[in-house]
């Protein structure tokens, strides 16, 4: 029997709770992955509830992952085997590769990423005559909007998203078209299809949808809060037998509604599953009761919103703090200047974090803080698989894996340099245009097609051949080592860079790459396969780090990051940078008049990421776009200023380099820079 004990009594009550529908309201460090997983382990080891009936779906693989080890410290491996705990966009690939034949696609589809995805909106621009260019992305976003709101190409025209009078409408829908006949006929699907198919599927199919609801009789959503449309109509599906659904969510945390999380699920939820029980986890485990209390009392002006009040059994008294600082390197010198002294007392800078609301702030602090000789990281920057070398990799193992892939093939067709050239490949598209075949077909018949290239082409094919034969008996970290043996690729960097630290560099991230399948092969043994490694690899989430390892973040270095990327983790001391008007709330934000309490929200986020020490800055001063702009105290912390929720000082009077003196020191410091320039 698992002993529900060791939780508080909210937490019991949510994790004892067996059918029906339940809200658990858990506020910011309330102790929420605790009680769920105590949740699941009580319904297999005390109700005989068996893992594989058991559905947990969160946001991130770093979520799912936790939430994964936490279950097995508390069950046997034998009790847990069968539990299913992903991510949304997992859980639609395991869904299509079963059953997306019946909506008419191929179970070996293939994922698009946005270059992917951008190459066919490019080439459907092209195709649309119009006196007004567009901008692709701006296309392509609304195409993933339409889709995340579960509207299809041939509905758009008629739903309340298009404007007759808009050129950008007449444009989307055109592309919206184009894009998906071109995505099916490559067998492939993008990130926003994925659970816009599986919704499409589950509604064209209802017994599709009742066969996984009879799967999965008990469905836990995480972070329920940044559910959007689509999400929202996933879980209908898998409940259409049922409603054992337990969603975990704190609306007081909602602040993706710029990727379209719709904070009326979450308000909602008793409306949509009548009798739904609603407990609230409110005691924090992680900050201090100042920091909570200003937290409570920031929120509480918010009027869309679940009422409920952090509170702790810390005996901690220290006030917040709030700096008003001279200018914009002011800020940033006053910051550096607290960090070098918290870490001369000994103290691991991996504990301080700087979050800002944008990262157009960062660069000034990150200026200063090599000035100091701080080390520091910065969250969000590029990942690995954005990157050039891998994404060649990453196509190489899609077209094995799906020669039909067109958008992988055309990438990797003449790297390395084999000799054949944009007009070779024009040809070849042509052909295939005519002849109403793939490119890959087009490409097998080279002799026919264009002769004088057809030795070339032969080989290549000759070369994929033989990948394909190998990944079918190699395992995977020795299929891609070979896959670089075969094509040359090392050589082929040496010749495209010239500077040793660059290709040094670059093979260093294939390496990483090979590292990576050789965990993925460690930890998925006989299910390791090049399908699922592809998926994992496209599947990466935005708010996952690269390595997926959250120790990354935990290297003895100041962590910077944005307000938005800061959800989930928590510093023994937090600098939130800018509280002031046109930043936090942004000032395109102040000028629409709408989503200022998602904007509250955020500062909220900021503000409870915070264990110890918490503070908060802003400029009486700005330069912005090259000019000083006059700035004022945030309207969050105005409203509270009466109340003694947190110690202002002015900081100016610090003795501090001026402001002409901070820009001649960072021009020394820069044209000190320009030799270490690489890229």
């Amino acid at each position: 029997m698992i002993s529900l004990a060791g939780l508080n009594t909210p937490q019991q009550k949510a994790a004892a709770h067996v059918d029906g529908p339940i809200l658990v309201l858990a506020g910011a460090g309330s102790g929420k992955t605790r009680t769920v997983t105590y949740r699941i382990a009580n319904l297999i080891e005390n109700h005989g509830v068996k893992g594989k009936e058991i559905l947990g779906v969160t946001f991130t693989n770093k979520a799912a992952q936790e939430m994964r080890e936490r279950v097995r410290t508390l069950l046997s491996r034998p009790k847990s085997r069968g539990l299913t705990l992903t991510t949304f966009h997992s859980l639609g690939v395991r869904i299509l590769r079963k059953d997306i034949e019946a909506i008419g696609y191929h179970k070996d589809f293939s994922i698009y990423d946005s270059s992917d995805q951008i190459s066919i909106v490019r080439e459907a621009l092209k195709n649309f005559h119009a006196e007004k260019s567009f901008d692709q992305k701006d296309v392509l976003s609304k195409i993933g909007f339409l889709k995340n709101h579960g509207v299809s190409c041939d509905e758009y025209a008629n739903s309340q998203y298009f404007n007759d009078d808009d050129p950008y409408s007449h444009a989307t829908e055109h592309v919206y078209r184009y894009y998906q006949d071109k995505l099916k006929f490559y067998n492939a699907i993008d990130f926003d299809d994925i659970l816009f198919l599986t919704v499409k599927l589950f509604k064209d199919f209802p017994d599709v949808a009742k066969k996984y609801s009879q799967q999965y009789r008990y469905i836990l959503i995480d972070e329920y809060q940044d559910t959007n449309p689509l999400q929202f109509s996933l879980i209908a599906g898998l409940t259409s037998t049922h409603q054992n659904l337990c969603v975990v969510g704190d609306d007081d945390q909602s602040i993706y509604g710029f990727r379209g999380a719709d904070i009326r699920n979450i308000l909602e939820f008793e409306k949509h599953y009548k009798n739904a029980v609603v407990v609230k986890l409110e005691e924090n485990y992680r900050s201090s009761n100042p920091i909570l209390t200003l937290a409570n009392e920031v929120i509480a002006k918010n009027k869309n919103r679940m009422i409920k009040k952090l509170w702790s059994k810390s005996v901690e008294t220290e006030l917040p703090l709030l700096w008003a600082c001279g200018h914009t390197e002011h800020e940033a010198q006053v910051i550096c200047d607290e960090i070098n002294h918290y870490q001369s007392d000994g103290k691991p800078l991996s504990e301080v974090a700087i979050l800002y609301r944008s990262n157009t702030q960062a660069s000034v602090i990150e200026s200063e803080l090599r000035l100091a000789n701080i080390p520091y990281q910065m969250l969000g920057g590029q990942k690995l698989y954005d990157k050039k070398e891998i994404k060649d990799l990453i196509a190489y193992l899609s077209v094995i894996h799906n020669p039909h892939d067109e958008i992988s093939l055309r990438r990797i067709l003449n790297v390395p340099n084999r000799g054949i050239g944009n007009a070779t490949l024009d040809k070849f598209l042509l052909h295939a245009k005519i002849q109403g075949t793939t490119l890959f077909e087009a490409l097998r018949a080279a002799s026919k097609t264009e002769p004088s290239k057809a030795e070339l082409i032969l080989q290549f094919m000759r070369l994929l051949d033989e990948l394909k034969k190998i990944f079918s008996t190699a395992t995977l970290p020795e299929g891609v080592a070979l896959l670089l043996e075969k094509t040359d690729y090392y050589n082929f960097l040496e010749k495209m860079y010239d500077n040793p630290k660059q290709i040094q560099r670059r093979r260093e991230d294939l390496n990483r790459f090979i590292e990576g399948a050789k965990r993925f092969q460690e930890y998925h043994g006989q299910y390791a396969t090049l399908e699922n490694f592809i998926e994992r690899m496209l599947l990466q989430d935005n708010q996952d780090d690269e390595k997926g390892d959250e120790n990354d973040v935990r290297r003895n270095e100041v962590t910077m990051m944005t307000l938005h990327s800061a959800k989930g983790l928590e510093f023994d001391v937090i600098y939130l940078v800018g509280v002031e008007e046109e930043t936090l709330p942004h000032k395109k934000t102040i000028a629409s008049g709408e989503n200022i309490e998602e904007e509250r929200r955020l500062c909220y986020v900021g503000i409870t990421r915070a264990r110890e020490k918490l503070v908060m800055t802003y400029c009486k001063q700005r330069k912005l776009y090259g000019k000083d702009v006059v700035r004022f105290r945030s309207r969050f912390l105005n409203d509270l200023i009466e109340q003694n929720l947190f110690i202002e000082q002015d900081r100016t009077t610090f003795g501090h380099l001026t402001k002409d003196e901070a820009k001649q020191y960072q021009k020394s410091f820069f044209n000190n820079l320009i030799d270490e320039i690489e890229d």
